[in-house]
């Protein structure tokens, strides 16, 4: 390339073959050869091409992608004519880097001047006001998009989505995708992932369905989008059917897709099918090790979770945050403070690694489970950081609205059997106007969800849930293994109100319901939305015995896993 360069230097203005010379600059902007492209520029000045629309262009091309965004600017400033493409390339070089704002101002100099748009000057803009988060420049450039007849351009039209979903609008994401003659895969996509970002999960799924039935190309994109909502729902069912068609594609081994699959079976109860996927995955990033450390976290898996912490760094990837939270959560759950302890130990000899609340929070939870107060308290008092405050009174001036104060603090006088304290603290909930979450478990079965909420009695086969769990009871009581553990209801009346509370948590509905109605083998999956009580987790564990079914129970700390009398996370958590 130097040689090149050096016989347009020397040759004479009129000599100079600009083709070569333009082939040259886009090789530099593409190798990033700054040195060289400044050379091809003085050359370009040598034979007199400032006035070159398209040398320029390239010029502001190869300056933006070396980084080098005032010497763009200043070719783009003595432009004589500028086109189209000279607006694009300044506007796209300031978008790369990340001067977001700028590359608005310039838009607004270009649409001001009348320069006819072209669908990629409108689509890189609508990508700025979505990271921007920039509503009324988007309604704006809509109104701008409709006008000049390219709304329904699939560039523009997928762009005008986009921005409407990440800024929380989706229902005109919608009407845009409705309205849209023609979608591309990056159209469907990216539907997909803003109903995922909405919360639209149900929905974000059924568009995929509509996909499917479309023909429309498959992509990571559109995989990782489905299986986000899948993992949201906990929707094992599409989970499973996805599964075949991403082997069949080839795409089970890309990096976001794995890490989706992996993510969603751990979150579905599934951890052995996502160790399953994590064990084909060839290349490893730091997101599959972490999704797949915090997968065996979450099913109290510690040792399993220790051994691929030690596997990652053994394998030259690098932890960081999010790695050892998973597995100091792990540690933490599992009751194993030494091993904690070590991992700590490692995470503050990690230079790589700055230790921050969480961190010190799994350690503090590991040491306070294990009965050491006084250490817990010790690493309380040397964390870099205030902690939070511990004080109930404090909680409730800092976070007047959360319910779970109030719960947690009633919970512990309960406890003591302090009934007058209990009810001044519920009377002050109910005065607060803070909104406890109602205890609610789903189970799936054949594609349906179905859900209870403790105490009512809306479901239709509710009669014949209550009979069965009336059958498991009275073979527990027959069994001499049931205890009905009322002191778990913390609640001031005599034992018999206590059972018949207990008798219809929702979580022990969703099992009756499951042992109806699931055929024999699989394991019976149900999710609960607080923590599982103390009767409750009794329960299960001779439930399991009793109908030789495991029961796989989630709930908001962990999974779960029941099996012949006993639970994974062996009565710790």
């Amino acid at each position: 390339m130097a040689s090149r360069i050096r016989s347009l230097l020397w040759a004479g203005p009129k000599a100079v073959e600009v083709a070569g010379l333009q082939r040259l600059l886009q090789k530099c902007a593409a190798e990033r050869r700054i040195i060289e492209g400044k050379c091809c520029h003085g050359a370009s000045i040598h034979a007199q091409l400032q006035d070159d629309t398209l040398t320029s262009n390239i010029l502001i091309n190869m300056y933006s992608k070396c980084g080098l965004i005032r010497e763009a600017r200043q070719v783009f400033n003595s432009m004589p004519a500028r086109s189209i493409v000279s607006w694009n390339s300044m506007i796209g070089g300031l978008i790369d880097l990340g001067e977001e704002e700028e590359a608005l101002r310039v838009f607004s100099c270009l649409h001001r001047e009348g320069t006819p748009l072209s669908e990629y000057t409108l689509s890189s803009v609508l990508c700025v006001c979505a990271s921007l988060a920039a509503v009324a420049q988007s309604k704006q450039l809509h109104s701008l998009a409709l006008k000049i007849d390219m709304a329904g351009n699939v560039f523009v039209g997928t762009a005008l989505l986009d921005v409407y979903a990440k800024c929380g609008m989706i229902e005109k994401a919608m009407l845009v995708f409705d309205g849209m003659p023609d979608r591309s895969s990056v159209t469907w996509s990216s539907m997909i992932a803003g109903l995922v970002h909405n919360h639209r999960h149900e929905e974000a799924l059924r568009v995929f369905q509509m996909a499917q039935k479309a023909g429309t190309e498959y992509t990571p994109f559109t995989f990782s989008a489905a299986l986000s909502a899948c993992s949201s729902l906990a929707a094992s069912t599409e989970a499973v059917q996805l599964h075949p068609i991403l082997v069949k594609t080839g795409l089970e081994l890309n990096l976001f897709v794995a890490t989706s699959l992996i993510d969603v079976y751990a979150r579905c109860g599934r951890i052995k099918e996502a160790h399953a996927v994590f064990a084909l995955a060839g290349e490893r990033s730091v997101a599959v090790w972490n999704v797949m450390i915090t997968g065996f976290s979450k099913h109290a898996c510690a040792r399993e979770a220790l051994m691929l912490f030690e596997k990652m760094r053994q394998s030259g990837a690098r932890p960081n945050e999010v790695t050892y939270v998973a597995a100091l959560s792990a540690m933490a759950r599992a009751g194993s403070v030494d091993e904690g302890r070590r991992l700590f130990s490692a995470l503050l000899e990690d230079e790589a690694v700055r230790p921050n609340e969480l961190h010190y929070s799994c350690m503090i939870d590991a040491l306070g489970r294990a009965g050491r107060l006084r250490e817990a308290l010790g690493l309380l008092r040397t964390m870099p950081f205030s902690p939070l405050p511990p004080s109930a009174g404090r909680l409730f001036e800092m976070e007047p609205g959360n319910a779970a104060n109030h719960v947690l603090l009633s919970n512990l006088l309960a406890a003591g059997r302090r009934w007058d304290d209990v009810a001044r603290t519920r009377k002050l909930l109910k005065d607060s106007g803070a909104k406890k979450a109602p205890g609610m478990s789903w189970i799936e079965i054949q594609n349906q969800i179905h859900a209870f909420v403790a105490g009512h009695r809306s479901h239709p086969s509710i009669t014949e849930i209550h009979a069965k769990l009336a059958d498991l009871e009275a073979e527990m009581r027959r069994s001499a293994a049931y205890d009905a553990e009322s002191h778990h209801d913390l609640h001031d009346v005599d034992d018999d109100e206590k059972d018949e509370l207990l008798r219809h948590h929702s979580e022990k509905l969703a099992l009756a319901l499951g042992l109806l109605r699931l055929p024999p083998g699989p394991p019976v999956v149900i999710h609960k939305n607080l923590r599982v009580c103390g009767h409750c987790h009794s329960f299960m564990k001779l439930a399991s015995a009793i109908t030789r079914r495991e029961i796989v129970l989630r709930d908001t700390n962990r999974f779960h896993h029941f099996s012949r009398g006993h639970c994974s996370c062996g009565d710790f958590w």
